[in-house]
């Protein structure tokens, strides 16, 4: 397990290498010019060459991109030439906030996803199968800002339950008060992010569990007389659940890329806002920072997901 877990890290860290520097390079090639943002053209020849100086924007891409590694490497990600601050600290203040939504819709994807995959899987054929299977087409195939504008149409306009953005009510609240302030304003990104990822999770789990359910050794505990709850949760599960976790990790993936678009439509003030943000105003570092931490925030997670199927399945670290 220990030599398999090395090379994912290291297939991690070359990955981790090809996307910071596809980042820097697109970022750079984009057709806006930040420059115009820096500079002021009333600024004399002396002050806009020291400005471009201080940002590196004099030197060469190749010189750029061989500063940003080197400081990269150092946990120096560069400074926002829209805030002054350093980037690292900015990625700091939204980190947390992607993070929560992400959490929570994972967890609640594999908690209710699971389940009710397994359910059409024993139901494989008849009604509550089928009525599963077509909702589960809808959701795959449904667009992630339609959703989000439905929900707030439906919740923030319609029936006026819930707050339309944000992540608090400002200014914010203290205690347990903050915390219920807080999940009321989750709870349409959240929703969001969730039913646009559920399906994937309910269609893998059926799938998987239907071919698990043919195989001899659960036929073998059936003629045993074992219980079906008991065949199911204890022989089929774990081996079902292989391409469920696969499936998850390839998930949180899209997302992120979901949450982009999730969080500017809610002012959810996460990485992905921040992204949108950065985008608007050509803020170089920040952008660049922000697709860093969402790249190694994947790879991480895809490690994980790899290292939790191979305890499932030694025959993966084994090269089977």
């Amino acid at each position: 397990m220990s030599r398999y877990l090395g090379m994912r890290i290291l297939k991690g860290f070359i990955t981790f290498l090809i996307s910071v520097t596809l980042t820097f390079f697109i970022i750079r090639f984009m057709p806006s010019n930040p420059v115009d943002l820096l500079l002021d053209p009333k600024m004399g020849p002396e002050v806009q060459m020291a400005m471009m100086e201080k940002y590196g924007l004099d030197k060469s891409i190749g010189e750029q991109y061989y500063i940003f590694i080197t400081n990269l490497f150092k946990g120096d990600m560069g400074t926002s030439f829209k805030t002054g601050q350093p980037v690292l600290e900015v990625l700091m203040e939204k980190l947390p906030w992607t993070l929560l939504l992400l959490f929570v819709v994972v967890i609640f994807t594999l908690i209710i996803g699971v389940p009710i995959g397994t359910y059409a899987a024993r139901k494989r054929g008849k009604t509550a199968d089928k009525m599963i299977n077509f909702i589960v087409m809808i959701g795959i195939s449904v667009f992630v800002p339609f959703l989000a504008f439905a929900f707030l149409f439906l919740f923030s306009y319609i029936w006026k339950i819930l707050p339309t953005g944000g992540a608090y009510t400002p200014p914010p609240k203290k205690g347990f008060d903050f915390i219920i302030d807080v999940i009321r304003h989750a709870v349409l990104p959240a929703l969001t992010l969730f039913t646009a990822n559920v399906a994937s999770t309910v269609m893998y789990t059926r799938n998987s569990m239907v071919d698990v359910l043919g195989e001899d050794y659960i036929r073998t505990a059936y003629s045993k007389g074992v219980k079906e709850n008991k065949v199911i949760i204890i022989h089929a599960l774990k081996n079902a659940m292989i391409p469920t976790i696969t499936v998850t990790g390839l998930t949180i993936g899209a997302m992120v890329g979901g949450a982009v678009m999730t969080e500017t439509i809610f002012s959810w003030p996460g990485v992905g806002r921040l992204i949108y943000d950065s985008v608007s105003a050509l803020d170089y570092p920040v952008l660049q920072g922000a697709f860093i931490v969402l790249a190694l925030s994947v790879i991480v997670m895809n490690i994980i997901t790899d290292v939790m199927v191979a305890w499932l399945d030694p025959r993966i670290k084994l090269g089977g």
